[in-house]
């Protein structure tokens, strides 16, 4: 059995859509290597931050993401199944495995808060920065072509 801390820098496209791991970023990785019958059982866990943008207000988003990871490098292909992970002499490659990790852990809708309340669905103003009672008159398209026939101060209802 050996153990192993690294730093490593992060591959491109460790992301979904609204957040990711950015490429080039500082991964810190303590994994266990256990020589097992079959191969190389790899262990580890992975630390990295995250970047993205919440997906109400659309604000940056900054975070650390830790995840878990194991996956078995068969000595050679005859035991190991299609989708299986081999050993290239005495290399492996963990990105695949990180990779999987990692993107299975993102939110799909990141938040910069709980309680974000969003985007104003009118003037597009963040609800979090407009005034208090932000709001406009919504009129019905349908009735918008009547608004003008009726006068703004009718006089005659004041009897």
């Amino acid at each position: 059995m050996r153990e192993m801390r690294l730093t490593l820098p992060a591959p491109a496209d460790v992301a979904v859509d609204m957040i990711g791991v950015p490429k080039g970023a500082d991964v810190e990785l303590d994994i266990r290597l256990e020589a097992v019958m079959e191969g190389v059982l790899v262990t580890g866990t992975a630390r990295s931050p995250l970047r993205g943008e919440c997906a109400r207000c659309l604000e940056p988003v900054t975070s650390e993401n830790e995840v878990s990871f194991q996956e078995l490098f068969f000595y050679s292909a005859e035991d190991a199944a299609e989708d299986d992970s081999l050993l290239d002499g005495e290399l492996l490659d963990l990105e695949p495995a990180f990779r999987d990790a990692v993107v299975l852990t993102l939110p799909l809708s990141p938040l910069c808060s709980e309680d974000c309340a969003g985007l104003c669905s009118e003037c597009g103003v963040r609800l979090a920065d407009a005034e208090p009672g932000h709001g406009h008159e919504v009129i019905d398209a349908r009735w918008a072509k009547l608004q003008g026939l009726v006068p703004e101060h009718n006089n005659d209802q004041e009897s």
